[in-house]
């Protein structure tokens, strides 16, 4: 099954987040891309954020940014 843009959008704002604190979040202000707030609000839908503008990643949202980051980083090196 292909990631669809949604996904895409999704995986984007997992890796957003710092995994070396888990008290540091990010807040997706209402003047961001329409994509990006509808984004953010679909990882809170899904229990892996705890604010719908961003906050912090609950533990399932702490495994998935985890993948998300390791995957980006195995495509793309530093």
């Amino acid at each position: 099954m292909p990631y669809t843009q949604d996904i895409v959008d999704e995986i984007n704002i997992l890796v957003r987040y710092n995994l070396s604190t888990t008290q540091e979040g990010i807040k997706v202000h209402t003047t961001a891309a329409p994509e990006v707030i509808a984004a953010t609000k679909r990882l809170y839908d899904k229990g892996l954020l705890t604010q719908e503008d961003g906050g912090y990643l609950t533990s399932l949202g702490l495994e998935a940014s985890e993948q998300a980051q390791t995957v980006l980083n195995l495509l793309h090196p530093a």
